[in-house]
């Protein structure tokens, strides 16, 4: 039966955060200093690929998250602009925000919905929070020992804190840091992107990794400011899905 149940959690796993995964890192790789030395051009590859991704998915999704598809666009288009090129907090390889970034950035937003929303995961939602918060932590201890990230190890800290008493939204934000994490991982491996060694080149004695682990929690606003658009365009909508939901937890 554990076997069975273990097998579930894995195919599920694997058909949503497992092909998001492979497509990262072939997207990514696409637009990595190993491709670029070969062509300069290399960027445009990447930008195709995400494109035909955001498509396919978008085609294949209900009305409810194509609208979160679009908002977690124009969100990524606002906060790229404002936090690379304007604050400068991190840089892209090329100095530019890559096409593929806002599109990407839906991507990642509406594959973690999609797997908090399988069945399975529903079922052992404690379970799997609760190795998601062993796993991050962990990881944000290791980047603190050998990378000395105080400044993700800090941003960890405070999303474990901040989810304590958010037991409807903890599963998503949790899946969403561990997605961040590897999505991070890959990208500063490829050399797509770059953080600097402090917090966000700002706080200097704020020492940071590249990338810092807990980098996470910026992303979180991605998935706020996608909510808020939605609730301004589907009031009623909204309304009627919040009245569900407090009758299914009385």
């Amino acid at each position: 039966m554990k076997f069975k149940i273990t097998s579930q959690l894995f195919f599920a796993f694997v058909k949503t955060l497992g092909f998001l995964f492979l497509f990262l890192f072939v997207g990514l790789f696409l637009d990595s200093t190993i491709i670029s030395s070969m062509y300069s051009g290399s960027q445009i590859f990447t930008n195709i690929f995400v494109f035909i991704g955001f498509f396919v998915l978008y085609y294949r999704s209900a009305n409810r998250i194509r609208q979160l598809m679009v908002h977690a666009v124009l969100i990524g288009i606002l906060g790229e602009y404002l936090f690379s090129l304007g604050l400068h907090m991190y840089a892209y390889r090329l100095g530019n925000v890559p096409m593929y970034v806002p599109p990407g950035h839906a991507i990642v937003y509406i594959a973690t919905i999609y797997f908090c929303k399988k069945r399975i995961i529903k079922i052992y939602k404690t379970q799997v929070e609760k190795v998601f918060v062993v796993l991050i932590l962990l990881y944000a201890l290791l980047f603190l020992i050998f990378a000395n990230d105080i400044f993700g190890f800090i941003m960890t800290l405070a999303v474990v804190y901040l989810l304590r008493n958010k037991p409807r939204e903890r599963l998503f934000y949790l899946s969403m840091y561990v997605v961040v994490a590897v999505l991070e991982i890959i990208g500063t491996t490829f050399k797509c992107w770059v953080w600097p060694d402090t917090a966000f080149g700002i706080i200097p004695f704020l020492k940071s990794a590249n990338p810092p682990s807990g980098i996470s929690l910026v992303y979180f606003l991605l998935d706020l400011g996608s909510l808020w658009f939605y609730k301004l365009r589907n009031r009623t909508a909204w309304e009627r899905m919040k009245r569900i939901r407090i009758i299914q937890e009385l």
